[in-house]
């Protein structure tokens, strides 16, 4: 997603995700927190890495592979909260699925985007199946409101999305030098993955901040603190607002909030009137009503 929202600094903030990778999703209370801060005052990109790329090896034993990467996922909500599927279907196959929607996705504005990748996110960890199919990525954003559905499924399959998610996994595999060796004590401190064929990619999530004074990276989970400094950096004098909606407020516009993000976002009592609870592994998972009219984990699907 490019959000065209510049302040007289001409900030960049660069977000290297994908989809369906787990820490990506644990981070999305800090990323949702900056967003809403920078809001107006920078422009704000996307980059989708692929993250399990058609290329990849099969596994020799898909049930085995599964049964790892279940545990791996809860070792990573152990450290970020975020929710969790009671059970994982499989590990996707594939990431270009949900990358070529969620690029598509974005030639119907921001919103629509945002609303998109959330759904594709949540379908590997609050529904266990993952969107690694064109079908299923289709069927896990049905119902979004302000969504032209034929639109994405047709735009997602063109030449200019493909070539522009290919694009983007180019660039992911060209990191800065700095986050080639990284030190910290995050459980996840973001070096870059040395990819097969020699080279590196960046870790998800990693964060770029370009400005008059640089560029800054932001590698791996980080807290909120990190984030705002290196915007500082780059650009002195820069901070993201810092205001707390209500409880409504903050549902009214995110749909969806995990128990991080509620507790980031929502000011007051909670649950505010009418929210829906999904309950996961790694804890609950609160709808808007109308979200959950026509969310998976609540709506029977057809």
């Amino acid at each position: 997603m490019t959000t065209r929202a510049h302040g007289d600094g001409g900030v960049e903030v660069v977000e290297y995700t994908d989809p369906l990778c787990p820490w990506a999703w644990g981070s999305e209370p800090v990323f949702r927190r900056l967003r809403a801060g920078l809001a107006g005052k920078v422009t704000w990109r996307r980059v989708y890495c692929v993250l399990f790329d058609d290329d990849d090896d099969p596994a020799p034993d898909p049930a085995a592979e599964t049964a790892w990467y279940a545990r791996y996922v809860a070792e990573v909500g152990g450290h970020t909260g975020a929710p969790r599927a009671e059970r994982l279907a499989r590990v996707a196959a594939s990431s270009w699925p949900a990358s070529l929607l969620a690029r598509a996705a974005e030639r119907q504005g921001a919103e629509v985007a945002e609303r998109v990748l959330r759904r594709l996110r949540e379908t590997v960890f609050v529904l266990g199946e993952p969107a690694d199919t064109h079908g299923l990525a289709l069927a896990a954003v049905r119902g979004l409101p302000g969504l032209d559905a034929e639109r994405l499924a047709a735009d997602a399959a063109g030449a200019e999305v493909l070539d522009a998610v290919r694009a983007d996994r180019a660039e992911a595999r060209r990191p800065v030098p700095e986050v080639l060796s990284v030190a910290d004590a995050s459980p996840h401190p973001g070096a870059a993955k040395e990819t097969d064929d020699g080279g590196y990619r960046y870790a998800l999530p990693t964060v770029l901040f370009r400005g008059a004074r640089g560029c800054r990276a932001v590698p791996g989970w980080r807290p909120f603190e990190a984030y705002a400094a290196a915007v500082e950096a780059v650009s002195p004098g820069l901070r993201p607002d810092t205001g707390t909606p209500s409880a409504a407020e903050a549902l009214e516009r995110y749909r969806s909030l995990t128990e991080p993000e509620r507790a980031v976002y929502a000011r007051g009592p909670w649950p505010p009137a009418g929210a829906v609870r999904v309950d996961t592994a790694g804890g609950p998972l609160w709808l808007h009503p109308d979200e959950a009219a026509v969310h998976p984990a609540v709506a029977p699907r057809p």
